[in-house]
């Protein structure tokens, strides 16, 4: 089942909006006669793959996988069928499929069959790699994590930052607030996402780039978007001169001047509701859009303001924070977030299954703020953290 799950996360960046899906089948005498994993673009499924790799020696043989054999048909037919048709005789998966299309239909098909099914063997670490894509299945709007580096007294920026949402990670000096470690992982987070989220601030402060650097291979680039009420967006900025119809502009207002500008550069820029808290575009309205594009894996790594108005508006399901062994203090230093903040202990934000990470002398905390796999956001459970 390891081997099944790492498998699996040979699909990041190449899967999505499907799941991760890793398929391992094994002979009686332990003999591993064919294995892969799942591609949007290689359109088969791993257990597919697998069963064709073991041909007539996967009769008899055990089927291991991290995700319930899908039992209705789509760009693929059922794989439950091919699975059957192999001859397989027991099936371990870690976690049944969070789609309710299939939703323990697999497992029930393989039973009628007379297949031996087991299910939960590393279903922890199984429900973790695929809970973007629960949450997307689920909801239609993609998991949505709230990222940020940090001192230790919760500053994000030094005092001299002029816009009140920009995130000055790297300062006048050049100097960043997290360690090359830390900002390695960060690259990987971006890896396992579709899309990046800042405000325009972000964007005029900091003249980031916004892009997956880890040199892995993507199936369709890392979409990066920017929250522009007036598209203030500067277009000598690094994110318009490398625009590649990977941007996405959301504003309020817009004048057509000003669209055409971003449109002849492979800007898209699209108009939504002015958000209820602070006159923005409105992040739940841009968040919803971004589901109808089939975005399942969302960062925010947005300044004060944005990183208070995805809190406030309840879009966020979990945090990844990055923490320096560094204290900035001063009133004028820049907060994680910015804004009238909750007015009672009881209405806080809770952060519930903490995992810690170390990357050097930085640590980060990882939390769930909601359940992924819960279809009623209001609904909040208690998610097991990976064993």
């Amino acid at each position: 089942m390891r081997r099944a799950l790492g498998l699996a996360r040979e699909g990041i960046a190449l899967a999505s909006p499907n799941p991760y899906v890793g398929a391992v089948i094994v002979s009686p005498a332990g003999e591993i006669l064919g294995e892969a994993f799942h591609t949007y673009a290689g359109i088969k499924h791993a257990e597919v793959i697998a069963a064709e790799q073991a041909g007539e020696r996967a009769r008899g043989a055990t089927l291991y996988l991290n995700l319930e054999p899908c039992s209705h048909a789509g760009r693929t037919a059922a794989c439950s069928d091919a699975v059957i048709r192999a001859g397989i005789n027991r099936v371990y998966a870690a976690m049944s499929d969070p789609n309710p299309l299939v939703a323990g239909k697999g497992f029930e098909r393989l039973r009628a069959a007379g297949i031996e099914v087991h299910i939960g063997l590393l279903e922890c670490e199984a429900r973790k790699l695929n809970e973007a894509f629960a949450k997307y299945i689920l909801t239609k709007a993609p998991l949505v994590t709230l990222k940020a580096g940090m001192t230790l007294d919760g500053k994000i920026a030094p005092p001299y930052t002029s816009p009140a949402d920009g995130v000055a990670l790297a300062d006048a000096a050049g100097g960043w607030i997290t360690s090359p470690d830390a900002r390695t992982h960060v690259q990987e987070l971006r890896h396992a996402a579709d899309a990046i989220l800042v405000g325009v601030n972000t964007v005029i402060t900091d003249n980031p780039l916004l892009t997956d650097r880890t040199g892995l291979p993507r199936r369709r680039p890392l979409l990066r978007v920017v929250s522009d009420s007036k598209l203030r967006l500067p277009l000598e900025s690094r994110l318009v001169k490398t625009a590649n119809k990977d941007v996405i502009v959301f504003c309020s207002f817009a004048e057509e001047k000003r669209r055409r500008e971003f449109a002849e550069r492979g800007i898209r820029v699209e108009q939504v509701r002015l958000g209820a808290l602070d006159g923005r575009p409105d992040i739940a309205a841009i968040i919803e859009r971004l589901g109808e594009l089939e975005i399942t894996n969302l960062i925010i790594e947005g300044g004060a303001l944005v990183n208070w108005t995805a809190l406030a508006a309840n879009v966020v399901d979990k945090v990844f924070l990055f923490y320096a062994p560094k204290i900035l203090a001063g009133t004028g230093s820049v907060p994680f977030a910015s804004g009238p903040g909750f007015p009672h202990i009881s209405e806080a934000a809770r952060v519930r299954s903490i995992s810690l990470h170390r990357f050097g002398e930085d640590f980060a905390v990882e939390g769930y703020i909601k359940d992924p796999y819960a279809t009623d956001e209001r609904e909040i459970r208690q998610i097991r953290p990976p064993s």
